[in-house]
């Protein structure tokens, strides 16, 4: 059984957010994969539709989540499901730093408003 220590998540920083993937095909993950999320204040990241359904669980903080249009606030404690094939933005307006849970399954792409495709490194 892999055990993966903080020290091992591999760090990603896109669109002024940070990611530590925790659950990688590198760590071991054969279906899975899950990283922590670091949303500073003031973070906008741009709407994108995911490839494969997203479990977005808020650990610390505020956001301001939107899915396909509908915006919702969400507070620590709180769980989205996101579709596959859901348009997807998150923002925190706030001025503290949140932090999140997200689990999905190997392979997610995300693709954004203007056609291009982000495969993130912590998903694959």
């Amino acid at each position: 059984m892999p055990v993966v220590r903080p020290s091992d998540a591999v760090v990603h920083e896109i669109h002024g957010a940070r990611f530590l993937s925790y659950a990688t095909p590198l760590s071991g993950s054969e279906e899975l994969c899950a990283w922590r999320g670091e949303i500073p204040a003031g973070t906008k990241a741009p709407v994108h539709t995911v490839t494969r359904e997203e479990i977005f669980h808020l650990l610390t903080g505020e956001l301001l989540i939107t899915l396909d249009g509908h915006a919702d606030r969400i507070t620590a404690g709180d769980t989205v499901i996101i579709n596959s094939g859901t348009a997807f933005g998150v923002e925190n307006p706030t001025r503290q730093t949140a932090t999140s849970w997200v689990t999905t399954s190997i392979g997610l792409r995300a693709e954004l408003a203007d056609g291009s495709v982000i495969i993130p490194p912590w998903a694959n």
